[in-house]
């Protein structure tokens, strides 16, 4: 199942992509499905099994999967039941992030042979992580800010998995089983400001950094992570190749590894890190520039492409207290 986060008339709420141009409302398909066989409270078990907001749906882990699959051919069998809308165009919503307000962000940096090389770095005996905060998450259908705060805007291709069920301290033969399922995510980077101190934080949370989606394939539907294609391209022009194989640290070791740091949660987000092509290392440097559109197709997961667009500083108007203050006294 492709899972979506959608907005539409002022509200974001979840869906599935069938046939890729139709939204099915996971909650308002389950609350007439229950309305249809006749169960009272049809709205409170809906909010309880398949709520409107993903990282909730996610908490019900298997089950609630499982519901929201009989809800949507329901929906697709009655699409106009009922007072709620069950089912739109694609093109009538807009498409969010699928997942818009993770616990926790982690990034795995140095984690493909080739980008480890060209950043002229041995490869880690520990995945090296660092953080992204939910300020960062755009959706796949936003442009990607870039504040005049530096010049060296630059993008990282991240195949992306989202936790299904809490791990604490999880084999890697058990790992994939705490996977709900996988997205892209652009890490976009702004280079000086990360390289400001040994800590790579600053560079790395900006508003709106983070790109995702288009969707979340569910681990039923995608149940291998390994030997799938990365490509990132700027204005058609390849800079990223890669294939998932080459991951220093795969999935299951990646779960496997922060479930013995910390409690993995249902939403939280893992970025497994970027493949050689960055910006950064080219010869010379080649960074972001307003109206370049950044591609990102990943096989077996979707297209990611953002356009980004320059942000105008804010001129704060000061004019108000430019004259003097009198006293009445």
């Amino acid at each position: 199942m492709k899972l979506i986060t959608f907005t539409t008339a002022g509200f974001s709420r979840i869906g599935a992509l069938v046939d890729g141009d139709k939204v099915v409302d996971l909650n308002y398909a389950y609350q007439s499905q229950l309305q249809s066989e006749g169960k009272y409270r049809y709205e409170e078990i809906a909010e309880a099994y398949v709520p409107a907001k993903m990282e909730g749906f996610l908490q019900g882990g298997k089950e609630s999967l499982e519901i929201a699959k009989a809800a949507v051919d329901f929906a697709l069998e009655h699409p106009a039941s009922f007072k709620h809308q069950l089912v739109y165009d694609k093109s009538d919503v807009k498409v969010e992030a699928p997942v818009t307000q993770p616990g926790k962000i982690f990034c795995v940096g140095h984690n493909y042979r080739e980008h480890i090389l060209e950043m002229g770095r041995e490869l880690p005996s520990n995945p090296v992580l660092f953080a992204k905060f939910a300020n960062t998450i755009i959706g796949p259908e936003d442009d990607i800010p870039f504040y005049p705060i530096s010049e060296q805007l630059d993008y990282e291709a991240e195949f992306t998995f989202v936790i299904g069920k809490q791990a604490r301290n999880v084999s890697e033969e058990d790992a994939l089983d705490y996977v709900a399922g996988y997205t892209i995510t652009n890490d976009v980077t702004y280079r000086d400001i990360q390289r400001r101190t040994l800590q790579w934080l600053q560079g790395k949370t900006v508003d709106g950094s983070a790109p995702m989606g288009p969707w979340l394939i569910t681990s039923d539907e995608l149940t291998n992570p390994s030997g799938l294609d990365v490509v990132l391209t700027v204005n058609g022009e390849v800079r990223q190749k890669t294939n998932t194989e080459n991951l220093v640290f795969s999935v299951p070791k990646l779960v496997s590894f922060l479930s013995n740091l910390v409690t993995l949660e249902p939403g939280d987000v893992i970025l497994t890190g970027t493949p050689g092509g960055v910006g950064v290392a080219m010869d010379p440097p080649t960074f972001l520039k307003d109206g370049d559109v950044v591609r990102i197709e990943i096989d077996k997961v979707g297209v990611l492409e953002n356009k980004v667009s320059l942000q105008k500083e804010e001129i704060k108007d000061d004019s108000r207290h430019s004259e003097p203050i009198h006293s009445s006294n």
